[in-house]
């Protein structure tokens, strides 16, 4: 940012007036219903060292702890020191633009990021969102615009781990020789790391084998655990999905060693199996 641009013309007053005006604003301000037992923490990357001043202030009335930098070399050096809760990121700085940040930061990392653009620049918004930016405001704004994107963009980080530390701790996940079979996701990892396709029935069989692993299970057991046949009128129908699945995972499919057929009964899935 090149010159003062924030929406309160009240807000170029420096000094003692200055910091009067600041905590009236901070006082007419709304309140918010996010509740925060920590300060959050913000990384503005701003080249112009009055208007940095300027924000940091006003947003630590607010319980948002500030840290100020002027490029994006400096940017970097503090979240090697630190970490934050969120960027706000001014477009227009000497060196690396913004731009080409917004996609650095991206590329590396889920932190949410805040843009700062010049009035009427529409272009810099769509690139900047496409880039992967949470949000941007355009100058000259109002501060406590500027106050409610962060925390809008606050919550909705909040929200979104909150929802992934639920899936994680209901997440169903089998492990066995190697193997990873996460039911919630109804992906198969092979030892190798790499990703293996099955079809729903496929799948479907697996999931029932790694639920009775080291127990013989009749095909008609198996039709039941399965929720009927799926591609078949008849048990046969689970002899073509074992074949599938030996297929897909063993080492030696004439001498499988981890679905064994067990003559004149069934199968059973030889495994160490440990479930998450």
């Amino acid at each position: 940012m090149s010159e003062l641009c924030l929406g309160f013309p009240e807000l170029r007053m420096g000094g003692r007036q200055g910091a009067g005006r600041m905590a009236w604003l901070a006082a007419r301000q709304p309140r918010f219903t996010l509740q925060m037992t920590d300060a959050a923490s913000v990384l503005l990357v701003e080249d112009d060292a009055e208007i940095g001043a300027l924000i940091s202030r006003y947003l630590g009335t607010s319980q948002i702890a500030v840290t100020s930098v002027e490029s994006g070399a400096a940017m970097d050096e503090a979240l090697r020191r630190s970490t934050f809760d969120l960027i706000l990121l001014d477009l227009n700085l000497p060196g690396e633009d913004g731009l080409s940040i917004c996609r650095r930061l991206r590329s590396e990392s889920a932190i949410p990021i805040v843009i700062v653009t010049a009035q009427g620049e529409d272009v810099d918004k769509i690139v900047g969102l496409e880039m992967g930016a949470d949000d941007y405001i355009s100058k000259p704004f109002n501060p406590r615009e500027l106050l409610a994107r962060i925390r809008a963009v606050l919550r909705r980080t909040a929200g979104l781990q909150q929802q992934q530390q639920s899936t994680e701790t209901t997440r169903q996940v089998y492990r066995f020789s190697g193997w990873r079979v996460d039911v919630t996701a109804r992906e198969v990892l092979a030892p190798s790391g790499s990703r293996v396709a099955m079809t729903a029935a496929e799948f479907d069989l697996l999931y029932a084998l790694c639920e009775h692993p080291n127990r013989v299970l009749t095909r008609d057991q198996l039709i039941g655990l399965t929720h009927g046949p799926v591609e078949g009128p008849h048990e046969r129908s689970i002899d073509t999905l074992i074949s599938r699945l030996r297929q897909k995972m063993e080492m030696d499919v004439g001498s499988p060693r981890l679905i064994q057929t067990v003559r004149s009964e069934g199968y059973m899935f030889s495994a160490q199996v440990t479930r998450r």
